[in-house]
C-alpha cells in the first residue's frame, strides 16, 4: 500500500463517529483485535504449562520467581531498542517477527517434552529457561510494536475507547488461556496443550500478516543518535508527571502485591488441586477483569480517574491479604477474581493516559518504557515472590506483600498530578485538536 493511500484510509477511518462500539466499523482494528486475543489465549496456555512443569519437577517455589527473573531480563534488554526501532521502521514487520519467536519457543518446548522422564529423573529445569529467555525477548518487542501499530489503525478521537476494548480483549484471553490451558493438561497431557499453543499462534501470524503494510513513521529528528532517541522517550515519561504516577503506581503495587506467580505453589500446597485447579486459579483475575474492563470500554473516560486509581489499587492489596489467609478453594477463587476486577480499572486507566498524552513521534519509545515499568512489576514481582516464599514461606510473603501495597497507595496519595488526573477532559482535548 502506498503512502497516500495509507493517509486516504486513515482519513477515511477519521470520519467514524464517536461511540462505545464506533472502533469497531474499523476492519483493520477488528482483524488486529483478533489476532492479539490469539496471540494471548495460545501464550498464558503456553505459561502455564511450564510453570506447572517448572514446579512439578522440583517442588521449590523459588524456581517459579526465577521464571520471572528469566523472562524480565531479556524483555529489559530489548525494550528500549525495539522502541526506538518500532519509531523508525513498519511495526508489522516488527510484530510479525515476535510473534514467529513465540511459535518457535512453543515448538522447542515440544522438542524438550520428549525428554520428560529424563529431566524428572535429573530434576532439571534449564531448558524450560533458555526458551522463557526467547519468550522474554519477544514479548519485550511486542508491548511496544502493539501500542505503535494500534495508533495507526485508529483514529485520536477514538485513542480511549480502542485502549478500553484492547484491555477487555486482553483479560478475555488471559481468562480463557490460563483456564483452557489447565484443563487440556490435565486430561490429555503436555503435548497436546502445547501443540495447541503452536497452531493458535501460527493463526495469530497469519492473521497478522493479512494486515496491510504501513509506511514506517518519519523520524522526528534524522540525524538524532540512537542513544538521544531512547532519552527523549524517557525524558517525555520523567516529565509528565499524570503518566509518571501511574506508571510508578503500578510497578510498586504488583512488585510486592503480586501472587501469580506462587499459584502453582498454592495449588499444590495450601488448597490441595491439581492442575485444572491451578488453571482456574490462573483464570480468576481475568474472570473478574473483564467486566470491569468492558464497563470501562462502553462508558466515556472517567473524570476522577487518578482518584479511581488509588482506589482500585488498594482493593488489590487487600485481595493479596485475603487470598493469602484463604485455605479453601473456592474463597480463593473469588478473592482472585475481585483483584482482578480492581487490577482491570488500573490497567485500563494506565493504557488510556498512555494512549492520551503521548505524541505520534514517541509512541514507540514512550511505550517502551511503560512496558519496562510493566515488566518489572510483574517478572521481578515473581521474583520478590519466589524470593520472600522461600526466605518467609508461602503465606507469610503474601501477607507481607499485600501491606507494602497499602503502604504504597498511602504514599501515592500526596501526588496531586496523581489525585487531580482527569481522563475525560483529556480525551476531549485531543479530539479538539483534530
Amino acid at each position: 500500500m502506498s503512502e497516500s493511500a495509507n493517509r486516504e484510509s486513515l482519513s477515511a477511518e477519521e470520519e467514524v463517529p464517536d461511540g462505545p462500539l464506533a472502533v469497531f466499523s474499523l476492519p483493520s482494528f477488528r482483524r488486529f483485535l483478533s489476532a492479539r486475543f490469539t496471540t494471548t489465549l495460545s501464550f498464558q496456555m503456553q505459561q502455564l504449562v511450564v510453570s506447572w512443569q517448572v514446579y512439578d519437577i522440583t517442588r521449590d517455589p523459588l524456581t517459579l520467581g526465577l521464571i520471572g527473573l528469566a523472562e524480565f531480563l531479556p524483555a529489559a534488554f530489548v525494550l528500549l531498542p525495539a522502541g526506538h526501532m518500532v519509531d523508525r521502521v513498519s511495526r508489522r514487520r516488527v510484530v510479525l517477527a515476535a510473534v514467529a519467536v513465540l511459535a518457535l519457543s512453543t515448538l522447542a518446548l515440544l522438542v524438550i517434552g520428549t525428554q520428560r522422564e529424563t529431566l524428572y529423573a535429573q530434576r532439571t529445569v534449564w531448558p524450560y529457561y533458555v526458551v522463557i529467555l526467547f519468550t522474554g525477548m519477544a514479548r519485550g518487542t511486542l508491548g511496544p510494536a502493539f501500542f505503535g501499530w494500534m495508533g495507526e489503525l485508529v483514529p485520536r478521537s477514538l485513542y480511549a475507547r480502542s485502549s478500553a476494548w484492547m484491555s477487555t480483549v486482553w483479560q478475555s484471553a488471559a481468562v480463557i488461556g490460563p483456564a483452557l490451558g489447565g484443563l487440556l493438561l490435565g486430561l490429555l497431557g503436555v503435548q497436546t496443550t502445547l501443540n495447541v499453543c503452536l497452531v493458535g499462534l501460527v493463526f495469530a501470524w497469519a492473521l497478522f500478516a493479512s494486515l496491510s503494510a504501513s509506511p514506517p513513521p518519519p523520524p522526528t529528528a534524522t540525524s538524532e543518535s540512537f542513544w538521544a532517541s531512547l532519552r527523549e522517550g524517557v525524558r517525555f515519561v520523567w516529565r509528565t508527571p499524570e503518566l509518571l504516577g501511574a506508571l510508578t503506581l503500578d510497578l510498586f503495587a504488583v512488585l510486592f502485591g503480586g501472587a501469580i506467580a506462587l499459584l502453582p505453589a498454592f495449588a499444590a500446597e495450601v488448597l490441595f488441586v491439581g492442575p485444572q485447579g491451578l488453571g482456574l486459579l490462573r483464570a480468576a483475575p481475568s474472570i473478574g477483569s473483564v467486566p470491569s474492563a468492558l464497563v470501562l470500554a462502553l462508558r466515556r473516560p472517567i473524570r476522577r480517574a487518578g482518584r479511581v486509581l488509588l482506589v482500585c489499587v488498594a482493593g488489590f492489596g487487600l485481595c493479596m491479604i485475603a487470598f493469602a489467609l484463604s485455605t479453601q478453594f473456592w474463597v480463593s477463587f473469588a478473592v482472585l477474581v475481585l483483584s482482578g476486577g480492581f487490577d482491570s480499572v488500573s490497567v485500563v486507566i494506565r493504557s488510556q493516559v498512555l494512549q492520551l498524552f503521548t505524541p505520534d513521534a514517541l509512541r514507540g519509545r514512550v511505550a517502551a518504557v511503560n512496558y519496562l515499568f510493566i515488566g518489572s512489576s510483574n517478572e521481578l514481582g515473581a521474583l520478590e515472590s519466589g524470593l520472600a516464599a522461600k526466605l518467609f514461606g508461602l503465606v507469610p510473603s503474601v501477607i507481607v506483600g499485600g501491606c507494602v501495597t497499602l503502604a504504597v497507595v498511602g504514599g501515592a496519595a500526596f501526588s496531586r498530578p496523581l489525585r487531580s488526573l482527569n481522563l475525560l477532559r483529556q480525551s476531549e482535548a485531543r479530539s479538539a485538536a483534530e
